[in-house]
């Protein structure tokens, strides 16, 4: 089961890059040959990535962030040391305040996973926005160098 989820999410991180690279449709609006558009559109890229300082093509090919554990943010821990002092108050009032302070600390560190997940999956959203942008504003150069050929930019 776990090869099957991470076979679908590769597939989608390679369609996913190929969607950020895509490029904005370009006619002739001046009768530019097929050639002529090729060698416009080659130099409009390179103009663009010389003035942007933005190259579309290792923004796609950088790692997507990573997906491993969610240890490392304190989350779960810091999760756990509240749970504990919830539970040793509750179990007090119980009479029982160590199984109050252990099953806190369980719940609060289950908390505290769900915190760590949300927030990678929240730095996650913000790195492929940030990149979505950069490509965004490469496009633009690039296709008003085209506009500035003669030709129409979709």
């Amino acid at each position: 089961m776990s090869y099957q989820r991470s076979f679908w999410a590769g597939i989608a991180a390679v369609l996913g890059s190929m969607a950020a690279i895509a490029q904005p449709i370009v006619y002739p609006a001046q009768g530019q040959s097929a050639e002529l558009q090729q060698k416009d559109l080659g130099e409009c890229e390179a103009w663009a990535k010389q003035s942007t300082g933005i190259d579309p093509v290792a923004l796609a090919s950088q790692p997507p962030p990573q997906q491993g554990s969610t240890f490392g943010g304190g989350e779960r821990a810091s999760g756990a040391l509240r749970g504990a002092a919830g539970g040793a108050l509750i179990g007090a009032i119980a009479g029982d305040t160590g199984t109050g302070a252990g099953v806190g600390a369980v719940v609060g560190t289950m908390g505290g996973g769900r915190q760590a997940r949300q927030n990678k999956a929240t730095a996650s959203q913000q790195q492929q926005n940030q990149q979505q942008q950069q490509i965004d504003t490469y496009h633009k150069a690039v296709g008003a160098c085209m506009e500035g050929r003669g030709y129409t930019v979709k």
